[in-house]
This record gives C-alpha cells, structure tokens and sequence, in this order.
C-alpha cells in the first residue's frame, strides 16, 4: 500500500523563448518525485509572450502529463510578473522558483525541501560561488551591482544570489501581499524576512538556447532593484546639491574679494568651463535620480494589472 501523499511541491517556471530548452528541462524534473518521500509535485510553466513556439511545446507536454498547468501572457510583460503569476497559480505548501535553462540544477531540490520540512527554516535559497563561463565584463558589473546594492538598499541582497529557491506557503503568501507592479524579486525575498537557508553551486552554463538578458537589460533592472528598495540616491542628490552650492558661494565670495583687493579679474576660461561642465553633469544626474522616483510613482498610481492572461489551463 503506497504511503499517503502530505506534501505538494509547485515548481514555477517562467519561459520566454525557451522552444529548445522545455523538452530537455522536462526530462531534467519529471522524476525528480521519486528522491522526494510524501509529495506530489506539479508543474507551472509561464509562457511570457514567447514569439517562438514554447506554448505548444506545453501543451504537448501538459497532454503527456497530467501535473503540468501553465499560464500564457497577452504579451510580454517580463520574468518579475512570471513570477508573480506563478506563485499566485501555486496550490502547493512548498514552492520552488527555478528557470527552464537548467542553470538553476533541480538535483538540489530534494535537499532544500528537507531543510524546509525539518521547520527550522521557511526558505532554501541558492547563490553561485563563482561567475565561471561568463563573459569578464560581466561578471565585473554583476559584482559591481551588488557592492553598490549592499550600500544603498535597506535589505541585504547576497552577491551571487539566484531567484532559485524552495519557499513555505507562509513564505510565499508574505510575497503576495507585495502587489506593488514595478518588482524586484531579488530585493522583495530577502524584505520579507523569515529565516533563509543558502546553497551555493557552481556556475552552470545553458544548455541550449540563448539568454535572454542583454548587457542593457541586466544594467536596467538593476537600476530598478536600487530604485525599489532604497530612497538614498535622493538623500545622495539632495547632499551633492547642498555641496556645489555651498561651494558656489564660497568661490563668489572668493571671486569677489580678489577682485577688490587685487583689482585683478579672475583667468582661466578653459578651467572655468570644466567646472560648469562638470556641476552640469552633476545637477542633470540628480534630477535623473529624481525622475527616476517619479516615473516609478506614476507607474504604481495608474494601477494597471501586473500581467494580462490570454490562455491558462
């Protein structure tokens, strides 16, 4: 007589163009049951909008397995609203958060829900020891980022910390309450609190595929990580505007006073030049700044939903 199931473990996947990845990734998981005593798992896949032809390639595994459930974005709307719709789609007391390439290895799930069960800890989280197959540059602002996050945030955001994580229903229904629409997951995990257990691994290259995550957007969304979840930039502006204008004043003063005993006008136009240039520079960075609060507050109060659903089964 088999033992009674106790536990289900959700497995939120977000897929955007991962056609060569999907039948791999599911060959990869869909045993991983078997290491797993008393718990049943199903499978969320999210299809953000993919151009190629990962929703069918669903649906033909869904049709093969009968855990599988998946929900299709209108279009694509990015890996933080994935997120948010699977974890909200997810019926299980245990929920993992892992991507399709692989890199994230599902061969440490069995270990991180055991630590989970043993009730010492609501989360096992994972960090990569090493950027090892990256490109330099990279890895250089990867690590860069999370210096200057540790400086700014009010939370501590690991250096190598991945989304990939076994999470508590508890855990993650504290992560739903958040509905702000501008998310950052890597800061909105650790501002939760709860007590967070860490696994490091090495680097794992992709399989198959490309990565979605260009330079460009990799420096976006960390300048919306340091937005989200810190108001020191505003403090820094607001700091480096009262410098330059009290510096300012002193070189009028000094201008001034140069001028009345010496008679002698104040040379060096280049040198003059430099320095407008450079409290330019200074001022269009902190209203930069700003702007960059504002436009996240205008995009907060039109409360538009965090992603639009056009198929889930």
């Amino acid at each position: 007589m088999q033992s009674e199931i106790k536990n289900i473990l959700s497995l939120v996947i977000p897929c955007y163009n991962e056609e060569q990845m999907l039948p791999i990734f599911y060959q990869a998981t869909k045993d991983l049951s078997t290491t797993l005593s008393n718990t049943e798992i199903e499978f969320i896949f999210i299809n953000d909008g993919s151009k190629d032809n990962t929703l069918n390639i669903i649906k033909n595994l869904q049709q093969k397995d009968s855990r599988i459930h998946y929900i299709s974005f209108s279009r694509n709307f990015g890996k933080e609203s994935a997120l948010y719709a699977g974890l909200v789609k997810s019926i299980g007391n245990y929920i993992a958060v892992l991507d399709a390439d692989l890199q994230d290895p599902p061969t440490l799930i069995p270990k991180m829900l055991e630590y989970l069960q043993s009730g010492e800890y609501d989360c096992a989280a994972t960090r990569r020891k090493t950027r090892k197959g990256e490109p330099p540059i990279r890895s250089f602002f990867a690590k860069c980022f999370y210096k200057i996050m540790g400086f700014f945030s009010d939370v501590e955001i690991l250096d190598g910390a991945r989304d990939f994580r076994v999470m508590s229903r508890q855990y993650v229904d504290a992560i739903l309450k958040l509905g702000e629409i501008n998310r950052f997951s890597k800061g909105i995990f650790p501002w939760v609190g709860f007590k967070v257990k860490y696994f490091e691994y090495e680097n794992i290259e992709r399989v198959a595929g490309q990565t979605k995550w260009s330079f460009g957007k990799l420096f976006l969304y960390s300048i919306d990580g340091i937005i989200a979840f810190s108001t020191k930039p505003l403090a820094f502006a607001s700091i480096l505007g009262f410098l330059l204008s009290l510096s300012a004043i002193i070189m009028t003063i000094f201008i001034v006073i140069r001028k009345l005993i010496f008679g002698d006008p104040v040379a060096g136009w280049a040198s003059l030049m430099c320095v407008i240039l450079f409290c330019s520079g200074l001022l269009l960075l902190s209203i930069g700044i700003v702007a960059q609060y504002i436009a996240k507050i205008y995009l907060e109060i039109k409360k538009r939903p965090i992603y639009i659903v056009k198929e889930e089964k």
